[in-house]
């Protein structure tokens, strides 16, 4: 576009929005509303990661602000309540439906319960009016419960300075407890509590794998105020799954098959996985210890068998999936992983990475020694029903909508990088490059180019076996992968050889070259970012804590947040996941225990613990102005003065 042509554009642009405001004074009154927007304190900012699944432990961090609402109550009520007061309180803004039931079992005369009720409601409003100090009237009517608005608004803006309306507010508060308004307008308020303590939240990769409940997740992030969503390589695989890629299917069904986690595929997203059974059924006995489903002691031996199966199924034909994916992409330099190819079908050895193995618990009853990677009639057949079914689940579509409309690979925001994975360098600390189509990437551009292939896949999912759907498995699998991180995924040795040295997957040095203050500060610099001011934000590896590693590295310029939300991480780590708080006057990192269960929380009053270190404070407070929203405000506010000065001051 010539200058000439902007020029013109932007006239017309500014018409368009002239039309909006009918006199100057009212133009004069946004203009006003925004500048002063800009010197409130930023939000606050929730970032959660590597959730897995785990929807209980999510549920609760994000209806507890990983501490910061109970941490609040003591500010407002420690010399009002006592802590089993504190505990219940605390409780009924975690979980205002649930506590509510139990509360009014409690109570034998409807007047003490009326008296309860009066109380609470009092106690919510208070914590409304604290909650709700640094936010604009406009965002806060935006967060009370839609039906009781008007009600709400008189009570946290209440006055009776010449003690004219005492009646008016005790008629207000006795006419919602007799028309029995009070549960609604309760639950409705312990809700405005929880979005007003946590202004925004960030899920820093991984909603799906292992856990029993990503859809419930899913539910609950669509249903969110305010939330970004950086992909984690489980993520995009169920994204590559859906979008076409028969490949990335056969890795999550097998993963799911793993974890005994196939209720997912078929109770939340309905699809029929009777072929792969019957199949599995037909060719396999089940006895394989590699492919027995992990921590699944609550099931039956012939439950077990079944998963045993279904896993051993699977993983046949995803290996044989690889294949033409690798053959047809040279750049991709993964020809080590051609396993079906490299193994003596007479001798049950193999030869990969120049060392000889032998192969244990093998199943290759499909296999057919002269073209190992040929699927079979009936494994074609099994792959291209379940790839339909996929394909037609209308909640599948909806959650991975979603996930493209609010994910990005990386997330530059307010200052800091947010990425689930890595960036791919080398062992000198240089941006690794990787041919994709004939030209080289590396680094931002390397991230930015994956990004745009996802897209295309996902937009294109008619289309299979072309270049973007290969990309999707790439980033699940590949060795420049910004979210694998590792040279090589070794699934077919775990499965099949004892030697535990051919299992280990080397990392790339970006996450030993992460505790270096110089590397992060690079990075940050070729992200665009502040590299004194900013940090990274990273998921993916759990932190080891139990083992003495800190997960806050580089002194402070990177912190891992991946903690073990997950059960099957929890023992290697010791803990039940990081969070990290980032308010107006600094970051703190929250470490939390394993969180029991939501009835122990709602009975007993004790919550998880929580233990909370201060990552960086803020010299001076945060304002608005110093963040993504601020940018995006004050290009509105130069535009408007430009108008102001063009339609109205000349």
């Amino acid at each position: 576009m010539s200058r000439t042509e902007e020029k013109s554009f932007k006239q017309r642009y500014l018409n368009l929005l002239a039309k909006q405001y009918d006199n100057k004074e009212e133009l004069a009154t946004e203009i006003i509303n925004l500048e002063s927007i800009m010197e409130l304190p930023k939000g606050t900012e929730h970032f959660v990661s590597d959730i897995h699944g785990e929807y209980q432990a999510f549920q609760h961090v994000l209806r507890n602000g990983s501490g910061n609402v109970k941490r609040k109550i003591n500010d407002i009520f420690q010399d009002d309540l006592t802590e089993e007061e504190i505990n219940e309180f605390a409780a009924l803004v975690y979980y205002p439906q649930e506590k509510l039931k139990l509360i009014k079992n409690e109570f034998k005369h409807k007047e003490d319960l009326n008296e309860w009720y009066r109380s609470t409601i009092h106690n919510l409003i208070t914590f409304v009016t604290f909650a709700s100090s640094k936010y604009t009237r406009t965002k806060l009517r935006k967060t009370l419960p839609e039906n009781f608005v008007f009600i709400v608004e008189e009570l946290l803006y209440r006055s009776n300075k010449y003690n004219n309306k005492s009646s008016y507010y005790d008629t207000l508060m006795d006419q919602i407890i007799e028309l029995e308004q009070s549960d609604d307008l309760i639950i409705g308020l312990s809700f405005t509590v929880q979005h007003l303590v946590v202004n925004h939240l960030h899920v820093v990769g991984d909603i799906y794998d292992r856990g029993p409940e990503p859809d419930k997740i899913m539910e609950t992030l669509i249903n969110y105020p305010s939330v970004d969503i950086q992909w984690g390589n489980h993520d995009v695989l169920w994204i590559g799954a859906y979008a076409g890629s028969k490949v990335c299917l056969a890795n999550l069904l097998r993963i799911c098959a793993r974890y005994d986690n196939l209720d997912i595929i078929e109770d939340a997203y309905g699809i029929n996985i009777r072929p792969l059974l019957t199949l599995a059924e037909k060719y396999y006995d089940g006895t394989n210890p590699p492919f027995r489903p992990k921590n699944a002691d609550y099931l039956s031996e012939y439950e077990k068998a079944q998963m045993t199966r279904i896993q051993q199924a699977i993983s046949i034909i995803q290996f044989k999936l690889e294949a033409p994916i690798i053959k047809r992409r040279p750049s991709f330099d993964m020809e080590e992983r051609l396993v079906l190819e490299k193994v003596n079908y007479d001798t049950h050895k193999i030869t990969i990475y120049g060392k000889t193995y032998d192969l244990k618990n093998t199943c290759f009853q499909t296999v057919d020694p002269q073209d190992p990677t040929r699927l079979t009639e009936e494994e074609q057949d099994v792959i291209d029903k379940l790839l339909l079914s996929v394909q037609q689940s209308e909640k599948l579509k909806r959650h991975m909508s979603f996930l493209m409309q609010k994910g990005t690979l990386y997330l530059p925001y307010n200052g800091n990088l947010l990425i689930h994975g890595c960036i791919p360098v080398d062992e000198d600390g240089e941006m690794e490059s990787m041919s994709i189509d004939g030209v080289e990437h590396h680094g931002r551009d390397l991230l930015d180019t994956f990004e745009s292939y996802v897209r295309y896949a996902f937009d294109h999912k008619e289309v299979g076996d072309d270049l973007a759907t290969d990309l999707v498995w790439y980033l699940w699998t590949g060795k420049y992968s910004s979210l694998f991180g590792k040279r090589a995924m070794t699934t077919f040795e775990r499965y099949f050889i004892e030697d535990k040295a051919s299992h280990k997957e080397e990392k790339n040095p970006y996450y030993h070259l992460r505790e270096d203050v110089d590397m992060c500060k690079k990075m940050l610099k070729d992200f665009g970012l502040d590299p004194e001011q900013g940090h990274i934000i990273n998921g993916h590896t759990p932190v080891k804590e139990i083992k003495g590693e800190d997960p806050i590295k580089a002194n402070g310029k990177m912190i891992v947040i991946d903690g073990g939300f997950s059960k099957a991480y929890q023992s290697t780590t010791g803990i039940a996941g990081y969070t990290l708080l980032f308010n107006s006057y600094g970051m703190q990192l929250v470490a939390h225990q394993e969180f029991n269960s939501k009835e122990n929380v709602l009975k007993n009053g004790t919550d998880e613990v929580s233990i909370r270190r201060v990552v960086d404070k803020e010299l001076e407070r945060k304002k608005i102005r110093d963040t993504n929203t601020g940018v995006r405000i004050q290009d509105e506010i130069d535009t408007l003065k430009e108008l102001m000065h063009d339609h109205f001051l000349k």
